[in-house]
């Protein structure tokens, strides 16, 4: 199987993609596309974490353009949670599923799953149902194991380790 995997930031990349090239996939690619990160400095420190992160693995990773339009689309009638991460999280995996199936790959997965912040069950079924529209395999594995882990490794690397899910509600919402 030749895997896609959202990818939402570097340090939650870390113990993914590790688990993911144990595993015996034909190939697994990544996908930072994240248009919710605000603002848009936020959003290249996100993106230049990842490619720090990613520099010993050699996973190839796609960096669609950043619209931060689409992502206020997506939660124009609802901004509250958790309406508002449904919303973002189908966006994203969507833009997934449609550059999976393009691409030639057989399924798809995120990083999200290694959040213990993340409602799994939303995200599992969002990707189920978006498989299924776009004649692919959504990849479910629980990564919550091995959160503590990534998180300490990217301190090790000294890559850039955010404080909040990217989003400008999301800050505000923190305080």
């Amino acid at each position: 199987m030749k895997l896609l995997l959202h990818i939402c930031c570097g340090p939650c990349s870390l113990y993914p993609i590790a688990e993911l090239l144990k595993e015996r996939f034909e190939e697994v690619a990544g996908i930072f596309f994240n248009p919710n990160i605000h603002p848009y400095s936020e959003y290249l420190r996100r993106r230049q974490a990842l490619e720090e992160a990613s520099r010993s693995d050699s996973l190839k990773i796609f960096f669609p353009d950043y619209d931060m339009k689409e992502f206020f689309k997506a939660i124009v009638d609802n901004y509250s949670k958790p309406g508002r991460c449904q919303r973002c999280w189908t966006l994203r995996l969507e833009r997934t599923a449609t550059f999976a199936k393009e691409k030639g790959f057989d399924g798809f997965s995120t990083t999200l799953l290694i959040s213990p912040y993340q409602d799994h069950d939303s995200l599992r079924e969002i990707g189920r149902r978006l498989a299924q529209n776009f004649g692919l395999e959504f990849y479910y594995k629980d990564f919550r194991p091995g959160f503590r882990e990534s998180q300490t490794k990217a301190k090790e690397i000294q890559i850039y380790r955010q404080r909040y899910c990217g989003c400008i509600f999301s800050e505000l919402e923190r305080g």
